[in-house]
């Protein structure tokens, strides 16, 4: 029983915790404010608004609602436990031990959106993915990469656009871009930004030898704020070009295709899956100031770190994780250690696992 009272009492120690963390009363006075303005019949005169406020009460409500269960399911079983204290056990440490199993369980659920602390993690992404060395075997593993993460917003309810897509002569794709839109995703998908490894008996030889193929994938998160980004026109070339699908046959009869440089840096951004060559080159312009503001924001947050002496941690262009498809089939994941021999499964999309643990790494 003292055990039992003792493990309840941790429990509620990180609920605390974990609540503090992610500021539920802060959350709470703020579903209130946006109740009220949405009370307001003149909200809807900016209907776009209106329901982007509405979609945040909801998401606001829904995990507010949570906590406060949990809470009051703490509370519950405190005096339960009180209760059995008191009695000596018998049938009341019974219940008292499969309630706390069930509160367990729950809280487990709960505790890990605390690992979505950080500033952008709502945020919606920009994900890219690039073939690197390997031929067709990396353009085969880019495209394989890119179902993968199609599946994982697919099982997230997640929305997915194209921005931009060049496939490989062969098979394949060269490079994609897509727009992903869902709650935490930032939250999720950073933890995919850098080089992925491949090591399988190559498809495309005809001997079947092992192959070793490399595909880079950058995640940026949508920055709302990025209008304070000011980017000078003559910073910037533009060129514009007929769109493109696969085996290079055009699709457009126009140049609809944008390609943005930024001179300065030399970084560069192409969007081509629009039909309007206006939108395409909004959505490169928009893309272009997320990236520079990813940058910005990297730049002091090394600068921040070089200053208290912290070890750097593992940054875009390391390798991050290898897929071994050959002999005993394994997934390992080099910053977390975390291992799965369920490659299936994550080529099919189920990434929380290998997430969860980079998200518990980032926090040692």
């Amino acid at each position: 029983m003292e055990t039992l009272l003792k493990n309840l009492e941790d429990l509620r120690e990180r609920f605390l915790k974990a609540k503090a963390l992610l500021n539920i009363e802060r959350k709470i006075v703020e579903e209130k404010e946006l109740r009220r303005q949405m009370a307001d019949p003149d909200i809807w005169n900016d209907r776009i608004q209106a329901v982007k406020i509405g979609k945040k009460i909801e998401e606001l409500s829904k995990e507010i609602q949570e906590w406060l269960k949990l809470e009051q399911e703490i509370r519950d079983l405190e005096e339960l436990g009180a209760e059995a204290l008191k009695e000596g056990g018998g049938d009341l440490t019974v219940e008292l031990e499969k309630k706390y199993a069930e509160l367990s369980k729950s809280f487990i659920r709960l505790e890990f959106s605390s690992l979505f602390s950080e500033k952008y993690d709502q945020s919606n992404v920009f994900l890219s993915i690039r073939s690197g060395t390997g031929g067709v075997d990396a353009q085969d593993w880019a495209q394989i990469l890119e179902r993968m993460y199609l599946r994982f917003s697919e099982r997230r309810n997640w929305q997915v656009k194209i921005l931009d897509k060049n496939y490989g002569n062969e098979a394949g794709i060269k490079n994609v871009m897509m727009r992903i839109s869902g709650l935490w995703a930032y939250g999720y998908l950073k933890s995919e930004n850098g080089l992925h490894r491949l090591l399988r008996n190559s498809p495309f030889n005809s001997d079947g030898l092992r192959h070793t193929s490399y595909a880079s994938v950058e995640v940026i998160p949508e920055i709302k704020d990025d209008q304070a980004l000011i980017i000078k026109d003559e910073d910037l070339r533009i060129d514009v070009f007929r769109s493109s699908g696969p085996g290079g046959q055009g699709v457009n009869t126009t140049d609809s295709a944008v390609r943005i440089v930024y001179l300065p840096t030399g970084l560069t951004v192409t969007c081509q899956n629009e039909r309007s060559q206006h939108q395409n080159k909004e959505n490169a312009l928009k893309i272009l100031k997320n990236k520079l503001s990813k940058l910005a924001l990297e730049k002091k947050e090394a600068e921040e770190r070089k200053l208290r002496g912290d070890a750097p941690k593992i940054e875009w262009g390391n390798q991050i994780r290898s897929y071994f498809l050959y002999g005993k089939r394994l997934i390992k994941d080099h910053r977390s250690n975390y291992e799965t021999s369920d490659v299936d499964a994550v080529l099919e999309g189920a990434l929380e696992p290998l997430m969860e643990a980079y998200l518990r790494w980032l926090k040692k």
